[in-house]
């Protein structure tokens, strides 16, 4: 089990470091849409083009650089979008057993699903070195390669979370979820 625990910590570490990442990026896609509104309206004003396709691609990808790499970053501290209706006054044990059960018959599965139906876009992207459409545009096949990087990120986070979860359920402990990190607060 320490084995186990041990892997766990090391993807938490991985997805860690990739959401203080994703924070920094995250900065930098406000900075950029905010430059991107500010001269588009100015450059109205003083009868001037200010910005360009590749600026508002990069403010597209800067997004989607923080949505893909931000998903493993928020199922590790449980911050997704869940309906806590009913969750949310559960018993820790029963918010585990629920965890448990639906990253191994939903989470995984759909990630799972989700790599295998990127990937034939995404190599297909990267073999003709797939490029924007919009005159200035970006290169595509870059960006159409985080899709299955994100949902492997995911698996693996997903994976470190049951393996948490496991452990909390063996040991019975409520005061224990804090000690292994399990995803029922």
């Amino acid at each position: 089990m320490n084995v186990l625990l041990r892997i766990a910590k090391g993807i938490d570490w991985v997805n860690e470091r990739l959401g203080g990442f994703v924070c920094r990026l995250t900065l930098a896609m406000v900075l950029v849409a905010s430059y991107n509104t500010i001269a588009r309206y100015f450059g109205r004003y003083v009868g001037l083009n200010l910005t360009s396709n590749a600026l508002l691609e990069t403010q597209w990808y800067l997004f989607s650089i923080v949505f893909l790499l931000g998903a493993a970053y928020a199922l590790r501290h449980n911050v997704h979008v869940r309906v806590d209706v009913v969750y949310a006054h559960l018993h820790a044990r029963a918010r585990a057993w629920i965890n448990l059960i639906g990253g191994g018959l939903l989470l995984l599965p759909f990630s799972i699903f989700a790599i295998w139906a990127s990937w034939r876009p995404v190599y297909s992207s990267w073999r003709i070195h797939e490029m924007s459409p919009d005159p200035g545009g970006l290169p595509r096949y870059p960006i159409k390669m985080l899709i299955p990087v994100a949902f492997l990120l995911i698996i693996l986070q997903g994976v470190a979370e049951m393996i948490k979860i496991v452990v909390f359920l063996r040991h019975g402990e409520e005061s224990e979820s804090k000690k292994y990190d399990v995803g029922t607060r």
